[in-house]
C-alpha cells in the first residue's frame, strides 16, 4: 500500500456563470440577455459593450440598472470502476448579478462609469462531492485486498462549495472626432474574490482481519489503520524481545519448550506465531527454534517498520479533512474603442488589454495543504477583442452581429502541470471565440421585441479538462422585449437559455489507477430585468 493514498483536489473552481470567455463574463446587461449581439450598441450599456458609441446618446445624464438571476447545473459522469456512484451533480446559483452604468453626454464628449461582475459571479455547490474526491476513497478496498486484507465496501461524507466573483469598476471617456468616427479610452479596476469551503469525513471500510478483531463490519478507516500500525510496530520489536532469551542460551528451544520453561507466556507465543504468518505463511513456526525465529523476524523488521509507517500515514490521511480558504487580488484593464457611424449601419470595435493578476491565499483551515496562507496563484484576465455591427434593415427591423476573441493562450489561469503553474498555451490549442446574431423589431413607439443567438467555441486541450475546472462550447438562445414608457424611461426584460456541448476526457491507465473516462455537461438559464433612465 502507498504511504498516503488521499490527495483531495479542491483546486481553483472558476465559476464563470454565463456568456463570455473561460473566466470573463459578457452578459453585462438585461438588453444583452434579450438580444446577445450588443457589440455595436449605442445605448447606455455601450459603457461596457461599445464605449466609443456613447457619443450618439443625446445630451444629458443617462443611467442603466440591470439584474440577472442565473442558475446552472453541472453534470459529471465517470466510468472509474468501483465507485458507489458514477454521476455527480453540482448547482450554481447567482440570484444577484447586477450591472450599473452611468453616462454624462455633452456635445461631442461622453464620460461614463460602470460596475459589473466582469468574471465569475456564482457559487457552486457539490453536496455529494466529485469523482476526484470519491476515487481516493474508492481506492481503499482494492489496496487492502492487494495487501491480503479482504475489503469490499467504503462510505464517506463530503461537501464542497466554491464561489468566485470578479467585480469590475470602469471609467471612460468617449469623444466624437467627426460625424462618422468616435473613439474612447477607459480603465477597469478588477477585484477578485474566491472562496472555498468543504470537508471529507467519516471514511468507513469493512476489512476482514480477525487477528485484530476486524470481521468485515464497517469501521472508521483511521481506527483500522491505527490498529494495523500498532500491530506492525509490535512485530518490529519481536526480534529485540527475543534477544535476552538467546543470550541466556535458549536459542535452541522451540516456542513450546520456551513456554514450558517459563521464558515466554502463552500470549507471547501466540503473538510470535501469528506474526510469523506475515513473514512466511508456508512455515509453521512451531517447527523452528528461537534462534531461527529471531533470525526471520530480524530480516522482516525493516518491512514491518515500513508497514507501520505506511499504516500511520493512512490513518492520518483518512482522518476528517476540512478546507476554509479565500483568495483575493486585483488588476487594471486598459480599454480602447472605436465607433464608425454610417447612414444605416453602426460598427463598434473594442480592445481590452490583459490584466496580469495573482490572487493571494487567506487560509483559516487547510487540512490538505493546498492553500498555504499567503501563497499566490496566477489568475489573469485575458485580452479581449470585439467587433460588432448593427444594420437598420427597415424603419422597424434592426439586424445585429458581433464577434469576440479571448486571448486565453497568452494568459495564466492557475493551471498546473507536474505541480507547477503553466501558461495557458500548455493546456489550450486555440483561443476561445464567440459569434453573436440578433434581431430587434419595433412593434410601435413603445414596444420592441428581440431574439438572439450566441455561439461559443472553446479551445482547450483534453489535459485542461477536470471535474472541477472544464470549458465547454455552447449554443445560447435568448429573447425578450423593451417597453419604452416615454423618452426618458425604458424597461428591458429577457431570458437566455444556454445549451452546453458535452465533452469527455479519456484518462490513461496509471497503475494502480485504471483507465477511465469522464464526461462533462452543464445547463444554464438566465432571466433579466433592466431599467434605463435619461435626465
Amino acid at each position: 500500500m502507498k504511504k498516503t493514498f488521499f490527495t483531495i483536489v479542491m483546486n481553483v473552481l472558476a465559476v464563470a456563470v454565463m456568456a463570455g470567455g473561460i473566466v470573463t463574463n459578457t452578459n453585462q446587461s438585461a438588453a444583452f440577455i434579450r438580444m446577445v449581439a450588443q457589440d455595436a450598441s449605442v445605448g447606455v450599456d455601450a459603457t461596457y459593450f461599445n464605449p466609443a458609441g456613447l457619443t450618439q446618446l443625446k445630451n444629458g445624464f443617462h443611467l442603466s440598472l440591470s439584474n440577472q438571476y442565473i442558475t446552472q447545473t453541472r453534470n459529471i459522469k465517470t466510468t472509474y470502476p468501483g465507485l458507489n456512484q458514477t454521476e455527480f451533480e453540482g448547482g450554481v446559483v447567482a440570484p444577484l448579478f447586477p450591472s450599473v452604468y452611468a453616462v454624462y453626454k455633452k456635445d461631442k464628449l461622453a464620460v461614463s462609469l460602470g460596475f459589473n461582475p466582469i468574471g465569475g459571479g456564482g457559487s457552486a455547490v457539490f453536496e455529494d462531492g466529485l469523482p476526484s474526491f470519491e476515487m481516493q476513497v474508492a481506492g481503499l478496498p482494492p489496496s487492502l485486498n492487494a495487501a491480503g486484507i479482504p475489503t469490499s465496501k467504503y462510505s464517506y461524507e463530503t461537501n464542497f462549495e466554491g464561489s468566485s466573483v470578479y467585480y469590475g469598476i470602469q471609467a471612460g471617456v468617449s469623444y466624437e472626432l467627426n460625424e462618422m468616427i468616435s473613439v474612447s479610452l477607459g480603465l477597469r479596476y478588477v477585484m477578485i474574490n474566491n472562496t472555498y469551503t468543504g470537508y471529507l469525513r467519516n471514511i468507513n471500510i469493512n476489512p476482514q482481519f480477525p487477528v485484530l478483531g476486524f470481521t468485515g463490519t464497517m469501521v472508521k478507516a483511521p481506527t483500522f489503520f491505527t490498529s494495523m500500525a500498532g500491530l506492525f510496530g509490535g512485530l518490529a520489536g519481536v526480534a529485540g524481545s527475543l534477544q535476552p532469551l538467546v543470550d541466556g542460551g535458549g536459542a535452541g528451544l522451540t516456542l513450546e519448550q520456551a513456554q514450558g520453561a517459563g521464558y515466554l507466556t502463552a500470549d507471547q507465543v501466540a503473538s510470535i506465531a501469528g506474526g510469523f504468518a506475515l513473514i512466511n505463511p508456508a512455515i509453521d513456526p512451531k517447527t523452528l527454534n528461537i534462534g531461527q525465529i529471531q533470525g526471520a523476524y530480524t530480516l522482516a523488521t525493516p518491512t514491518f517498520l515500513a508497514q507501520q509507517q505506511a499504516m500511520s500515514a493512512n490513518a492520518a490521511a483518512t482522518s476528517d479533512k476540512e478546507v476554509d480558504a479565500s483568495q483575493s487580488g486585483s488588476g487594471i484593464v486598459p480599454i480602447i474603442g472605436v465607433n464608425l457611424k454610417f447612414d444605416r449601419l453602426n460598427v463598434g470595435i473594442k480592445y481590452e488589454h490583459k490584466a496580469a493578476i495573482k490572487v493571494k491565499n487567506s487560509t483559516k483551515i487547510d487540512d490538505v495543504g493546498l492553500y498555504p496562507d499567503g501563497a499566490e496563484v496566477p489568475s489573469d484576465i485575458p485580452s479581449l477583442f470585439s467587433i460588432g455591427a448593427a444594420f437598420d434593415a427597415t424603419d422597424k427591423l434592426k439586424v445585429s452581429a458581433g464577434y469576440h476573441m479571448y486571448f486565453d493562450k497568452s494568459a495564466e489561469y492557475g493551471k498546473r502541470l507536474n505541480n507547477e503553474y503553466v501558461q495557458n498555451d500548455k493546456v489550450m490549442d486555440n483561443n476561445l471565440w464567440e459569434a453573436a446574431f440578433g434581431l430587434e423589431y419595433s412593434l410601435n413607439d413603445k414596444w420592441l421585441v428581440s431574439v438572439g443567438y450566441l455561439r461559443t467555441t472553446t479551445g482547450v486541450m483534453d489535459i485542461y479538462q477536470t471535474d472541477l475546472s472544464h470549458s465547454l462550447s455552447t449554443n445560447s438562445f435568448g429573447g425578450g422585449l423593451r417597453f419604452k414608457l416615454n423618452e426618458n424611461l425604458a424597461f428591458n426584460l429577457g431570458v437566455l437559455n444556454t445549451m452546453y456541448i458535452e465533452n469527455e476526457r479519456k484518462f490513461e491507465a496509471n497503475p494502480p489507477v485504471p483507465a477511465y473516462t469522464e464526461t462533462y455537461n452543464r445547463k444554464n438559464f438566465t432571466a433579466a430585468i433592466g431599467l434605463d433612465l435619461s435626465f
